[in-house]
Parts: structure tokens; C-alpha cells; sequence
């Protein structure tokens, strides 16, 4: 099969509404049951089967069978940084939201959320331009963590010096925001700020979705570590 070919049945993985809404879905970097996808979706549990085998074989998902549940997630950071970076080339941009319930969640995914482990949306780019401001990740020599930075993640953060080694994944990545249409923070450094600000409650999850909230701990937390204010 040739390069052009290999594309066209790739694309064709996502250009279909519900394989479309369940892959957004995770990009929430949790593990879904196929039941739980086709109540998300809106379809039928059958429906969501024959999606999900074809997401599986094309390399998007990965599964893992507990008792009688089936769990599906995204099978790597790469296949979330792809999902990412194609919704944030949507023009015009997101459709106006449709309802009250369907318009405080929008907001709520605008203010701030995860994209697969690290953090997106305005509280996203805000850690991101702060970590900039302060001189520990550059921009302009191609999105690195500096000395300082490296420094600030294991003594101020308490990151483990071996949580940071990067392998295949990368230590900082661009990550284009799709709200914001500006960089924010991903790759392994990205991870490792998201998830010790969850496992210190100073960010918390709005619900059983992507988006979050800065808790009254985290204001706190924040200003003091990055000179952050009002980020709720």
C-alpha cells in the first residue's frame, strides 16, 4: 500500500462523528468502558463495538479486559498530542454551545482541563507563560526545560530526578491549545506539573470529564510558586 494510501485509511479512522466524540472523550487520559463511550457518544452499545475495533486496529486505542468490562484508552501520549494538535487547526473554532448545561461546560473546558496528562486551557497556557517568565522552560530555543527549570521540578515540585529521564516521549513538547490557539506545556514535564498539582488538590476535577478547577489550596499554591492570581 502506498504512503497516500496508508494516510487516506488512517484519516478514515477519525473522520466519522462518534469514533471522532470517543476519542476526544479520552483524551481525558483515563481508561473508558465501552459502555461508558457509547452513553457518551449516543449510540448503541453494538455501534460503539464496531467503532471501537476499528480504533483499536488502526492503532489509535489500546484495551485491557477486567472480569467482564472492557477498558479502552488512547494508546499513547503521541496519539493525544495528534488529536490535539488536529482540533486546534479547526476553523473557526469550537460551535457556539447550545443550551445552559452544554454552555458552563464549555466554559469549564475553556478555563482550564487535561489534555491526556497535562494541562490545557487558559490555566494550561498561564502555567506555561509563567514557567517562560521565570526563565524555566525556553520557548525560543525550541521549547526546552532549562537548568533552572529542571531544578524548580524536583526541589520546589518534588519530582523524582528519574520521573524526568526522557525516552521515547520527550521532556517538553509545544503542545498547540485548541482553545487558545497558543502553546502550552506537554511532553513529560507537562505530565509531571499536572499530576503533582492533582495529587496536591491544588487543581481537582470538575465532574467525570476533562475539565478542572483551581482549588482555594491551589490559588495559593500557585501564586506563590509562579506569581499566579485569579486563575478560577
Amino acid at each position: 500500500m502506498s504512503d497516500a494510501s496508508e494516510l487516506a485509511t488512517f484519516a478514515a479512522l477519525l473522520a466519522d462523528r462518534t469514533r471522532a466524540a470517543m476519542c476526544l472523550a479520552l483524551l481525558d487520559g483515563r481508561a473508558w468502558t465501552a459502555g461508558e463511550l457509547a452513553t457518551h457518544a449516543g449510540v448503541a452499545r453494538s455501534t460503539t463495538t464496531e467503532h471501537l475495533d476499528r480504533l483499536l486496529a488502526g492503532g489509535l486505542l489500546t484495551e485491557a479486559r477486567q472480569g467482564r468490562h472492557r477498558y479502552v484508552r488512547l494508546a499513547d501520549p503521541g496519539v493525544a498530542a495528534l488529536l490535539e494538535d488536529i482540533t486546534a487547526r479547526l476553523e473557526p473554532g469550537l460551535p457556539p454551545a447550545r443550551g445552559l448545561r452544554a454552555a458552563t461546560a464549555d466554559a469549564a473546558l475553556r478555563r482550564g482541563r487535561t489534555c491526556y496528562d497535562h494541562l490545557a486551557g487558559r490555566l494550561g497556557v498561564a502555567v506555561t507563560d509563567a514557567l517562560t517568565g521565570a526563565g524555566l522552560i525556553d520557548q525560543a530555543g525550541g521549547f526546552a526545560v532549562t537548568d533552572d527549570g529542571l531544578n524548580w521540578l524536583t526541589e520546589r515540585l518534588g519530582v523524582a530526578p528519574e520521573r524526568l529521564r526522557a525516552g521515547r516521549r520527550p521532556l517538553a513538547r509545544a503542545c498547540l491549545d485548541w482553545t487558545e490557539r497558543r502553546s502550552h506545556l506537554g511532553g513529560l514535564a507537562g505530565a509531571r506539573v499536572c499530576e503533582t498539582f492533582l495529587d496536591r488538590r491544588w487543581v481537582a476535577r470538575i465532574g467525570s470529564g476533562r475539565a478542572v478547577r483551581v482549588t482555594p489550596d491551589g490559588q495559593g499554591a500557585l501564586h506563590e510558586l509562579l506569581g499566579l492570581t485569579e486563575l478560577d
